[in-house]
């Protein structure tokens, strides 16, 4: 079986796409798997790890009122954070990732419970997923696989440039 990222590679450079990643609770995991691959210069253009709000509104415009209204860790900052990537870097498509890796949480918030957002400028497609507490290094390794996932689909569905 072809990894993941080395699948998005591929597929993006057949298609003569760009990729970017918005990272929070995955820390540039994301961005790391792409990158890892060899020529995947042709295809990765930038990745923003915005762990903090602050970072968030300033590089990628996620807006002041989303976090207020509803927190980091939601499919409406993932959506946004996904949109900015994808717009500041004039990339074909973007992903990210924001969440509560652990230890800790709430009830409203636990442990596990990680957002994402993919988009390819004409689509964003947002999902929440609950881990669980696996722990910190597990629940950061299933969201960087889930959210490598979630963008070879949306890379897939883009029509070749030839």
């Amino acid at each position: 079986m072809i990894p993941l990222a080395t699948q998005i590679i591929l597929a993006a450079k057949e298609r003569g796409i760009t990729i970017a990643t918005a990272e929070s609770c995955t820390g540039g995991m994301v961005a790391a798997a792409l990158t890892d691959i060899a020529g995947s210069s042709a295809a990765f253009e930038r990745g923003y790890v915005t762990y903090s709000n602050t970072a968030k509104v300033e590089m990628l415009g996620v807006r002041q009122a989303t976090l207020d209204a509803h927190g980091a860790v939601s499919e409406e900052t993932a959506k946004e954070m996904c949109e900015g990537a994808r717009l500041h870097a004039r990339s074909a498509v973007a992903v990210a990732t924001t969440g509560i890796a652990g230890p800790g949480g709430s009830d409203f918030k636990p442990e596990g419970r990680v957002c994402f957002g993919v988009t390819d400028g004409t689509q964003t497609f947002c999902q929440t997923v609950e881990f669980g507490a696996l722990g910190r290094e597990n629940v950061r390794s299933a969201a960087t696989e889930h959210a490598l996932q979630m963008l070879l689909d949306r890379i897939i569905s883009i029509s070749h440039t030839s």
